[in-house]
């Protein structure tokens, strides 16, 4: 059975730091594009980031330079450091595992932030 479980997300002022983690079972972790997703309300899901196998990675242009993806294999879990936070990244936070054609996501964890 695979499972993706988000955590971390809460409510934080605007300019503060959070950490979300993913931790997954289920999958070979190792192989899989994790990527992390966020859907805002009235918003359609979107890519924040993600981090092929071999560790490179790709950021939305909302996000660079505030945000960092990174992965720890041995953990099978993926992190997302999120620093300088503004109110507009205020969302549900989804992990996504993706290996060709098959995707696995969490239930999100929730993010707010206070302006």
């Amino acid at each position: 059975q695979v499972q993706l479980v988000e955590s971390g997300g809460r409510l934080v002022q605007a300019g503060g730091s959070l950490r979300l983690s993913c931790v997954t079972s289920g999958i070979n972790f190792a192989i899989n594009v994790m990527g992390w997703y966020r859907q805002a309300p009235g918003n359609q899901r979107e890519l924040v980031a993600n981090i092929m196998s071999g560790g490179s990675t790709n950021y939305a242009d909302s996000v660079k330079g505030r945000f960092t993806i990174s992965r720890d294999n041995a953990k099978n879990t993926v992190y997302l450091q999120m620093n300088s936070l503004k109110f507009e990244d205020t969302a549900v936070y989804y992990c996504r595992a993706l290996r060709f054609d098959r995707s696995y996501w969490g239930q999100g964890t929730q993010v707010t932030v206070s302006s």
